[in-house]
């Protein structure tokens, strides 16, 4: 009875704690702590099945970055404070890299979707800014950034490895080097 009263307290008590994110202000000093920003309208989300998320997002305006007009953001669907991303809204992304060609959202970071009512907008609430005040802030300090003119390719993003004849010549140089130092070790050091 006393274990069953405990895992239902601690149940309870899991699901009485809500998403719980610290407040960050607005400023200069709070966007250098990401390496990319942008506002963007998302083209499509792959569904989380135990795996995290996908959304593919189209940049309309680039703040801080290289990226190219379509971008992908994976994101995780089971944290506490996770929201659902849907095709079509509008958002404003601050979020870090995970590999060249995506990047790994993070729930506590600002990022914020569009909330076109604005009494609705919870993410005033919590940040002190509106939608709009956000982007006249992000384009009057960190300026609108040119985006990459092509997507790289999945073949261009992976590592080349020599050919084998290529793998022949450097082992033949690499070989010569070891006798060459070998040489010059017991001339210069007996």
């Amino acid at each position: 009875m006393k274990f069953r009263s405990l895992f239902i307290f601690l149940l309870v008590s899991k699901l009485a704690f809500p998403c719980q994110c610290p407040l960050t202000s607005l400023s200069k000093a709070e966007c250098n702590k990401y390496d990319i920003i942008f506002r963007g309208t998302v083209l499509s989300v792959a569904t989380c099945d135990n795996k995290p998320g996908v959304a593919i997002f189209k940049v309309k305006d680039l703040y801080k970055g290289a990226l190219t007009e379509q971008f992908k953001v994976i994101f995780s669907c089971d944290e506490e404070c996770s929201y659902q991303i849907k095709e079509g809204e509008e958002w404003i992304i601050y979020s870090n890299f995970k590999q060249i060609d995506r990047a790994k959202l993070d729930w506590c970071s600002r990022s914020r979707r569009l909330i076109k009512n604005v009494k609705e907008d919870y993410y005033t609430a919590t940040s002190g800014n509106t939608y709009d005040e956000e982007t006249k802030f992000l384009q009057d300090s960190i300026g609108i950034h040119r985006l990459l003119k092509q997507q790289l390719s999945p073949e261009e993003l992976k590592n080349k490895l020599p050919s084998p004849n290529q793998q022949i010549i450097i082992l033949i140089c690499s070989l010569l080097c070891v006798i060459l130092f070998y040489y010059l070790f017991n001339k210069f050091f007996k």
